[in-house]
């Protein structure tokens, strides 16, 4: 991770669309098992899932629970918790023409927190 990237702690359904989408391909097995956990500003243990863009370094935060739970209830995700086959190619497709996916997290500013 590099240090002069901002870094922003956000809830999964408070990111636009488009993110989520990048999310879901960077882990198409789901996210309960790449959650990592870290002491946020407050003094917390906070679990979370770490997204880098190459402008921004996200940590969605989540529970073990909750990641299963958003796989369950998403429709891109088939019955074994993997991105279905022909949504995986959609949003490859759709997303291999942005250089820059951090134009899209511009949306994003609103009620973001910064970790240090």
């Amino acid at each position: 991770m590099s240090t002069s990237k901002p870094r922003i702690i956000k809830d999964y359904e408070k990111l636009p669309i488009d993110l989520q989408e990048q999310i879901k391909l960077e882990y198409p097995y789901g996210f309960s098992d790449n959650l990592i956990t870290f002491t946020n500003k407050d003094g917390l243990i906070v679990s979370a899932l770490p997204f880098e863009t190459e402008d921004r370094y996200y940590m969605v935060r989540m529970t073990v629970n909750e990641a299963i739970k958003i796989v369950e209830d998403d429709e891109d995700f088939d019955a074994d918790g993997a991105l279905k086959e022909g949504i995986k190619e959609e949003y490859e497709n759709k997303y291999n023409d942005i250089d820059d996916i951090d134009d899209l997290a511009d949306e994003v500013s609103d009620d973001e927190s910064v970790f240090e």
